[in-house]
């Protein structure tokens, strides 16, 4: 009877044992995306198809709103193991990989067709700069084309140069770019330009139609210049060694799951775009064509300052080359 007990405790311990190492794995990841917006929308669904496709073996944990600090904090806690990923502006992964920022180069894009010949070309390029790094990107989805903003006319380089310009902390092509246009621009983080259009301490700013909206900026400006200033993009990445630690069938159903739901995000996001643009029309802000040789005039700024990023080493060749190449290959001028 005591070898059928033990055997019996044996088996149960065995049963234990199969639960414990049944237990979720949970990819803890944060964004500065709010809860309720697309963005985490879209990600909480990924996440659902996740628990779904794994049946319940790994679950995707969001950390919205910002609450684990900007790009910079949550890349350090990457890196200590203390969360697993993170959604992120290209610039803010530049460290990581600098050949992220290569959409974010002035004044290369006409329109969004061309975008997207360029992007199929050089999106996975980009992304094994990231598997070179140790980390993964799991999604890369547009965010629309940013635009020149101001509370001041700022139809000519001339009347720009007059204005108080910002330029986002840490971004190096915006402030080769401006200083190609004979401008010192102002420095600040992304949380301090409502306050400081409201006090005057800038006057000219960047972003998205939609993003203009969103972080309510639209209130306070003026007048846009409709012409695209560079194209922005979000990426979702990831520790590499998380990932591996995840059976092969397990990690694909991450990858795809993400990867669906940021194209999914592609389409929103240039709706919205379409969208937002006739709300600050409607709102009262003139929307300016630029003429002919002024629209020259900042194209030209925008080779100045692709060269600046290739004798400086800030881009590497290969991406460049690739750039010039699709570019070519898309009909650009």
């Amino acid at each position: 009877m005591s070898n059928q007990i033990k055997r019996l405790a044996l088996a149960w311990m065995a049963i234990l044992a199969l639960n414990a190492g049944a237990e979720a794995a949970s990819l803890k990841i944060a964004t500065l995306a709010p809860e309720g917006s697309s963005w985490m929308r879209e990600m909480r669904a990924a996440g659902d198809a996740v628990k779904t496709a794994t049946e319940g073996r790994v679950e995707l944990k969001f950390f919205p709103g910002g609450v684990m600090g900007n790009g910079e904090t949550v890349l350090r806690k990457i890196k200590l193991g203390q969360l697993n990923g993170g959604a992120f502006a290209a610039s803010e992964l530049s460290s990581v990989n600098p050949d992220v920022v290569v959409y974010g180069l002035p004044f290369q894009f006409s329109d969004l067709d061309q975008v997207r010949s360029v992007r199929a070309r050089l999106d996975p390029q980009i992304k094994a700069g990231f598997e070179n790094n140790g980390m993964v990107a799991a999604g890369i989805t547009g965010g629309g084309f940013i635009y020149l903003m101001s509370t001041q006319p700022i139809a000519t380089q001339a009347q720009m140069r007059n204005t108080k310009v910002w330029v986002p902390e840490g971004d190096a092509i915006g402030r080769i770019a401006f200083e190609e246009a004979g401008i010192t621009p102002v420095q600040l983080a992304l949380g301090d330009v409502y306050t400081s259009l409201q006090t005057g301490l800038i006057e000219t700013v960047g972003n998205t139609t939609t993003g203009a909206i969103a972080f309510q900026w639209a209130t306070k400006l003026k007048v846009m210049v409709d012409l695209p200033v560079s194209y922005t993009v979000g990426i979702l990445a990831l520790d590499k060694k998380a990932l591996d630690r995840l059976t092969p069938a397990d990690r694909s159903a991450v990858m795809d799951s993400i990867g669906q739901a940021f194209a999914r995000l592609e389409v929103s996001n240039a709706a919205d775009d379409v969208a937002t643009r006739e709300t600050l029309r409607k709102e009262g802000i003139q929307i300016i064509t630029p003429e002919p040789a002024e629209a020259e005039a900042w194209r030209a700024v925008g080779r100045r300052t692709l060269e600046r990023m290739r004798k400086d080493g800030l881009l590497s060749p290969a991406i460049l080359d690739s750039l010039a190449q699709a570019k070519a290959a898309a009909g650009s001028r």
